[in-house]
């Protein structure tokens, strides 16, 4: 999770190369920008605004999945209060499990206490960090023991549990905004927040949405906006990267990145810097380029194999130092020169 944001860690500039930033005014292009946890921007092709809906539509997620907010549902799930979910938790669960059950847990919504022991949660826990505290803490994590019940409700093996949806939170109001913009038959539109990315058609210039990956550095101000690829999305889809190049802690001269290992309790010790994933809903994309961060490279492509309808692309350090870069086949069509 990145510093004074809710949602963890999508490190993606997005660069609007071609000039689509510059919407022409007889193509009704609107833009829309705001902040929640992160600032988000919002352009699609419509003859009215639908910013208000826009707005509403993103504190009602805010309101949902934000456990910041001590009156959210997951606050009040994670304090074991009775309290019906809705249907926004209730597919950001759907989805999590879904991942997590593809990827062996790599992906782990319950892991919330340990996220919190090495300080990227949104509760810091001054216990010292141990084996015997992280064996401890272990015994409450796994996204098997929790469910939602048929009436609604959150379900817990233990009553420790808490939940943290942060590897698709982003990825998650960006796909509720484009719903909300194709149920007024949108056509045209582009959503990022905090780095996350759903797209539908082409900009005002008649081209595909043009992105650019920024090159992994250490770099927590968040300051470094050099690319190591630009992609061009065309068609509906969602793209989101991971990253522990902009949230990290040193300890002891040793740097822990924010992606925890779900089975081990310890931050995630993968060569990979960055991972960037394309799939149908930014949601999807956004859940596994955080599970692609834990799991490395050749589960990557094995994932890729299984599920066709995910493309990723990855940047990792070599031995000396140096970067590479690594994708999938069905990656390549979105890349540009």
């Amino acid at each position: 999770m990145k510093t004074a944001r809710i949602f963890t860690g999508i490190f993606l500039a997005i660069a609007f190369v071609m000039g689509a930033a510059s919407c022409s005014s007889d193509q009704e292009y609107r833009v829309l920008n705001g902040m929640l946890h992160t600032p988000y921007t919002v352009k699609y092709e419509a003859t009215e605004s639908y910013d208000g809906e826009i707005r509403d539509l993103l504190q009602a997620y805010y309101h949902s999945i934000n456990p910041f907010d001590s009156t959210s549902i997951i606050s009040r799930v994670n304090r074991n209060e009775d309290v019906v979910t809705d249907s926004i938790f209730q597919s950001v669960f759907a989805v999590a499990t879904q991942v997590a059950q593809s990827t062996d847990g790599a992906l782990d919504v319950t892991c919330t206490p340990l996220i919190n022991l090495w300080g990227f949660g949104f509760a810091n826990d001054s216990a010292a960090i141990t084996q015997a505290t992280i064996d401890s803490i272990l015994t409450i994590v796994g996204y098997e023991k929790v469910h939602i019940d048929s009436a609604g409700y959150v379900r817990k093996d233990d009553p420790r549990i808490q939940l943290n949806f942060s590897a698709l939170g982003d990825g998650c109001s960006c796909d509720l905004i484009g719903h909300l913009l194709e149920s007024h038959g949108v056509k045209n539109y582009l959503i990022e927040v905090g780095g996350e990315v759903r797209s539908c058609g082409v900009n005002a210039q008649g081209k595909g949405w043009r992105i650019g990956i920024v090159t992994p550095e250490d770099d927590p101000e968040g300051i470094n906006n050099d690319l190591q690829a630009i992609v061009a999305l065309q068609g509906t889809h969602g793209l989101a990267t991971s990253g522990n190049y902009r949230n990290f802690h040193e300890k002891d001269g040793h740097k822990y990145g924010h992606t925890i290992n779900p089975k081990t309790g310890y931050p995630a010790e993968q060569d990979v810097l960055s991972a960037t994933v394309i799939a149908p809903s930014c949601m999807v994309a956004d859940a596994y380029a955080t599970a692609i961060m834990v799991t490395g490279r050749e589960k990557a492509a094995e994932l890729a194999r299984l599920h066709p309808e995910i493309a990723y692309y990855l940047i990792y350090s070599l031995p000396d130092g140096t970067m590479a870069t690594e994708y999938s086949a069905s990656f390549e069509p979105f890349l540009q020169q």
